[in-house]
C-alpha cells in the first residue's frame, strides 16, 4: 500500500504543475514516481535537474541505465528495477541479457563491467571505496571525470530507490522484482 500519495497532474497547481507539464511533453506521461515527488516541487525539480544533467554525461545513456539496475538491485527497489528495465529495453535499446546481467554488476565488456562493479562497491561501502577500487576503475579506462559521473549516477539512483521504497510508489511499468 502506498505511503505517499501520487498527485493528479490534471488538478495539481503551481510549480509542480509546471514541472509535470514539462515531463508530460517529454515522456507523454507523468510516471508515478514523479507524481509522488511532486508533493514537493523542490524534490521533483532537484530530481529532474540532476537527471537532466546526467543525461549529458560522457559515460552515456546505456551506462547510466546499467548503473541504475545495479544500484536498484542492491537497494531492493522494484519500482526502479521495473522502470529502468523498461527504459533500457525500449528507449536505450539495451539487450535483455545486458539488462539482466547489470543487476549483478556483470557485463561482457570489461570496461563496462569495471564501472558496474565500482558502482556496486559505492553502494555496499556507502561510498567508502578503497584505493584499489579506484585504481581498478581507472585501469579499466575511466577518466576521473567519468568516475565522478558514475558516482553521480549512483547518488541519483540511491535517492530514487530510497524515495520509492519509502513511498511504496505504485509501479506503472511492467513489474521486475529483485533476483
Amino acid at each position: 500500500m502506498k505511503r505517499l500519495q501520487a498527485l493528479n497532474p490534471e488538478t495539481t497547481t503551481g510549480k509542480s504543475k509546471e514541472l509535470f507539464n514539462g515531463v508530460q511533453s517529454k515522456l507523454g506521461m507523468v510516471p508515478n514516481m514523479m507524481r509522488t515527488m511532486g508533493n514537493s516541487s523542490a524534490v521533483l525539480e532537484g530530481y529532474l535537474n540532476l537527471s537532466g544533467a546526467l543525461a549529458k554525461a560522457s559515460i552515456g545513456a546505456k551506462m547510466g541505465e546499467l548503473i541504475a539496475l545495479t544500484v536498484s538491485q542492491e537497494n531492493n527497489c522494484d519500482y526502479c528495477l521495473s522502470a529502468h528495465t523498461f527504459i533500457g529495453e525500449n528507449l536505450v535499446k539495451i539487450d535483455s541479457t545486458s539488462l539482466q546481467s547489470a543487476r549483478i554488476a556483470q557485463n561482457s565488456d570489461k570496461k563496462t563491467q569495471a564501472g558496474l562493479v565500482f558502482a556496486k562497491k559505492l553502494v555496499t561501502t556507502q561510498g567508502r571505496v578503497s584505493d584499489e577500487d579506484v585504481r581498478l576503475v581507472k585501469d579499466a579506462g575511466y577518466t576521473e571525470g567519468e568516475i565522478g559521473e558514475i558516482i553521480a549516477h549512483v547518488a541519483l539512483n540511491v535517492f530514487t530507490n530510497y524515495f520509492n521504497n519509502t513511498a511504496k510508489t505504485a509501479i506503472d511499468f511492467p513489474l521486475v522484482s529483485k533476483i
